[in-house]
């Protein structure tokens, strides 16, 4: 038996288009981060990045479950003492919708180099429309 290793596709990467109307959070952001993986494809290597780029449109539309959009809380750091920022869920989606998919797809992904070439296929956008139509992306359903 043979062992075949995937190649990097380089620009013959497809793009996807992702609806996130109606659709929980942890669920999409599964989804997106098996394509950015590759995962959906029968030649998925771990070390080998052969996922597609990925764009998500709606974003202020995606469902947070149960009390989350209270409850969950964003956070980030300056760096300096008493410099602990601190969002709720709902601000987060008034003002950076597209933060919200974005961060969830973050922590779904591998902590390596990878990921962050991966991550930055990823466009989101809080609205209907994108500037990707020239690439012609497959819109595909993500449950």
């Amino acid at each position: 038996m043979k062992t075949t290793l995937p190649k990097d596709p380089g620009d013959k990467r497809g793009w996807v288009l992702v609806d996130a109307e109606d659709i929980a959070l942890g669920r999409l952001a599964v989804g997106v981060a098996n394509v950015l993986r590759g995962r959906d494809k029968p030649t998925f290597a771990p070390h080998v990045d052969t996922g597609q780029f990925v764009v998500v449109v709606n974003a202020e539309k995606v469902k947070l479950t149960g009390r989350k959009n209270e409850q969950k809380i964003y956070q980030r750091y300056s760096g300096y003492r008493g410099g602990l920022k601190e969002t709720t869920a709902a601000v987060m989606r008034e003002k950076h919708p597209d933060r919200i998919i974005s961060l969830a797809v973050k922590g779904m992904l591998p902590k390596n180099n990878l990921s962050r070439k991966m991550q930055r296929r990823l466009k989101v956008y809080a609205g209907e429309k994108h500037p990707h139509e020239a690439q012609n992306p497959t819109k595909i359903e993500v449950h």
